[in-house]
């Protein structure tokens, strides 16, 4: 990796570097295929050409026509995209009640919001302790004027995967569309479109290893979904605005990358994910694991830690060279507490006192026993000082 070697890195979910073969391949794309890909001359057919490669790599990691890949500029525009654009497709029809679990990420959240504000209906199915959405309960939900469904296949925070072949089949039973964010899935566990049965779906490249400022959202042949940026023809008709050819090249290579790789590497986080687990979990007292250990991603766990705030911790661990996550990046800097551990119904102490560890593609076992020796002395100095300011 780039970062010094003294540093170690345990914020995967949050962002991950550049693979060498996806920073060569921005590189090289950025110096040798500078056309336009909607000009119809040599250049912009050598760009347009680029993008064919790259759409085809990023469908055969998800199992999907390659016509039916969007390019954007992140997750943040795949979640608009997919929840506005069939708002805007739907509005007409009668149809103005959406749903969704209540341990989304801020960019479908923020986007009900917004649209609960131009007068459609919202609801927000809750979940337990397990963070796994409840079937039934998102049944219950569900009415004949839902125009759409949008449940993460893999939460950002806790990393626990929601049962979306079983959603899909009720919300399909109802006349709805569903749209998974599956951003912390994506290159982590195997995802196929026809399997999952969703109509739309969303990924970000910076997730695995590619480029930041560039996703993709997934549409459904046949699935009507009304642009939200409006402008020339590109995408199909169904994005404006001249591609990103260098990012969209990286992100390519990014999931090439990922599908080559997912077996063994799935493999290998599980074992060091559960490696740290059980160190922390085994040296220091006071702490518990948010979230069914079951059914989540390899490389992510949640753990609370009685007695300290966390964010405490986190700047304690950074001052050590190491760096975690209170959370999802895109709610840094507020002092709100973890709307995921809200949501699952734990007290309000523990909504603040949870790190989340993700690991990647560079994480090492050496890295993980460093965290673990670390981890109790911090955690007995901070609960120290607690003691002595009650």
């Amino acid at each position: 990796m780039n970062y010094s070697p003294m540093r170690m890195y345990f914020d995967y979910n949050a962002t991950t570097p550049l693979a060498p073969e996806v920073l060569a391949q921005v590189s090289r794309v950025s110096a040798d295929t500078f056309g336009n890909a909607s000009s119809v001359h040599h250049f912009g057919q050598q760009a347009k050409a680029v993008l064919d490669e790259a759409r085809s790599a990023v469908c055969r990691l998800l199992g999907a026509d390659p016509s039916e890949l969007v390019f954007t500029s992140g997750g943040t525009e795949a979640d608009n995209a997919a929840i506005r654009g069939v708002a805007d497709a739907m509005e007409a029809t009668g149809r103005r009640h959406l749903v969704a679990s209540a341990i989304e990420h801020e960019a479908v959240l923020n986007t009900f919001k917004a649209l609960a504000r131009r007068g459609w209906e919202t609801t927000l199915v809750p979940v337990d302790t397990s963070g796994i959405v409840s079937v039934e309960r998102l049944r219950e939900a569900i009415t004949d004027k839902t125009a759409l469904v949008s449940v993460m296949h893999a939460n950002n925070e806790i990393g626990t995967i929601q049962p979306i072949a079983d959603i899909a089949r009720i919300t399909h039973e109802h006349g709805a569309l569903l749209h998974t964010d599956a951003v912390q899935s994506a290159a982590k566990i195997p995802v196929n479109v026809r399997e999952l049965g969703v109509d739309l779906l969303a990924l970000s490249a910076h997730k695995f290893n590619g480029p930041k400022g560039v996703g993709a959202l997934w549409v459904k042949r046949g699935t009507r979904v009304l642009p939200i940026l409006t402008g020339g023809k590109h995408e199909r008709n169904r994005r404006a605005g001249t591609e990103n050819v260098p990012a969209i090249a990286g992100f390519g290579v990014a999931a090439q990358l990922a599908a080559t790789k997912l077996p063994a590497e799935t493999t290998r986080l599980s074992a060091l994910r559960d490696m740290l687990e059980a160190g922390i979990l085994g040296s220091v007292p006071g702490t518990q694991v948010n979230g069914d250990t079951s059914r989540r991603v390899p490389n992510t766990t949640n753990i609370s830690f009685d007695r300290i705030e966390a964010e405490s911790l986190l700047i304690a661990l950074d001052l050590e060279g190491i760096a975690v996550s209170t959370g999802s990046a895109c709610s840094s800097g507020t002092l709100e507490p973890s709307h995921v551990l809200k949501a699952m119904g734990f007290p309000a102490h523990r909504t603040q006192n949870s790190l989340r560890f993700s690991l990647g593609m560079y994480s090492t076992a050496d890295e993980v026993n460093t965290l673990i020796a670390v981890l109790p002395r911090l955690v007995e100095k901070l609960r120290t000082l607690n003691r002595a300011r009650a």
